[in-house]
């Protein structure tokens, strides 16, 4: 099994999206038996919430299900248990390598480093700008490039 944990700062927006986006594209690929996906925040405020309003709405309008998604933070193990630990952005990243030291861990990276035509680095947070389509085709851009990596290094 392959473990796939997003993270964002308060897992409201943009890794409860990813997780749900990916989910669902592993569900459209037939690999929910192959890969496990969770996502979390580095940051506490918003633990057991349901996703940010414009994040459902967003997975709504898309037909992508956000059922039983709530928001928890990162835990030390997380580093260790996770194969991939996919951060939206450089804080979060920092926040993860941090917490990471110098245990054995997974991969750990930005969602938008598996999108090879993409300017930008960091997915915005949309908590802030409001602008949940944008990150929703950036977030989708980067599922589609890390499945397609996953699927190459593990051979699945």
């Amino acid at each position: 099994m392959v473990n796939v944990l997003f993270v964002c700062l308060g897992n409201i927006c943009r890794s409860p999206m990813a997780e749900a986006v990916f989910r669902n594209m592993l569900n459209d690929a037939g690999l929910n038996d192959k890969i496990k996906v969770d996502s979390a925040g580095t940051g506490h405020w918003h633990v057991g919430k349901p996703p940010h309003e414009g994040t459902r709405q967003v997975l709504n309008d898309k037909g992508i299900s956000h059922e039983g998604i709530k928001a928890r933070q990162v835990v030390n193990t997380d580093v260790v248990n996770f194969d991939y630990i996919i951060a939206m952005d450089a804080e979060n990243l920092g926040n993860l390598r941090r917490i990471a030291g110098y245990k054995q861990t997974g991969y750990i990276g930005r969602l938008l480093d598996y999108v090879t035509d993409s300017k930008i680095e960091d997915v915005p947070d949309p908590y802030y700008t409001g602008n949940f389509d944008e990150v929703y085709d950036l977030i989708s851009s980067g599922c589609r490039g890390l499945l397609e990596t996953i699927r190459r290094e593990k051979h699945l």
